[in-house]
């Protein structure tokens, strides 16, 4: 796969109007832009996606269909969610739910994580989980942007240190589009309420 034929997409995992989460997903797919890819910023405000249930088909739950078949045609996935109450946003665990095998196994994921106060270390932690419980390959280098009300002024990053770690992730989301996974993991065994998604 050339870097060209490489599709990024975006899940928002936050609601607000001017979302840190969302511009700083923006900076990473404009960074994949630039490396050759193309790029979706699935934004989760588009989408009507009820509480998840697993007596209800997805085919009979708002948009859940069409979501996961945007994340089924990505080539790399990128998770991006403030951090509520030391975990990801509810919003993106909905949208994750109504996924599974199908749409992340062997797939490149990356995680971007936002906070209001110190790093969202605890938020990266939980959607990694959630990635090795579906066999997703995670990208090492992860985004962490903690005091985004001092980091993003105007739509654009006040450190340019910081805005390069947006980015980098962005060309990690390219260049590791197609890389060979590692073996299942142990915790995808025991993930049955992924199956036949």
């Amino acid at each position: 796969m050339s870097q060209s034929d490489v599709h990024v997409a975006a899940l928002c995992g936050s609601l607000r109007e001017g979302s840190y989460t969302r511009t700083a997903l923006e900076s990473v797919l404009s960074a994949a832009e630039d490396a050759g890819a193309t790029t979706e910023l699935l934004d989760l405000r588009e989408y009507e996606l009820p509480t998840f249930d697993a007596d209800r088909d997805r085919e009979a739950a708002g948009d859940a269909e069409v979501l996961a078949e945007r994340v089924r045609d990505a080539d790399t996935i990128v998770l991006g969610s403030p951090m509520y109450h030391g975990s990801y946003a509810s919003p993106l665990k909905t949208a994750m739910d109504y996924c599974g095998f199908d749409e992340f196994e062997d797939k490149t994921v990356g995680l971007l994580a936002v906070s209001g106060g110190a790093f969202p270390v605890t938020a990266l932690e939980h959607m990694r989980s959630v990635c090795r419980a579906l066999n997703a390959w995670v990208i090492p280098h992860e985004a962490a942007i903690p005091n985004a009300s001092a980091a993003v002024e105007d739509g654009e990053f006040v450190d340019p240190k910081l805005e390069e770690r947006v980015q980098t992730l962005g060309r990690r989301a390219v260049q590791y589009a197609a890389i060979e996974p590692d073996p299942d993991s142990f915790e995808s065994d025991q993930n049955v309420g992924a199956a036949g998604k």
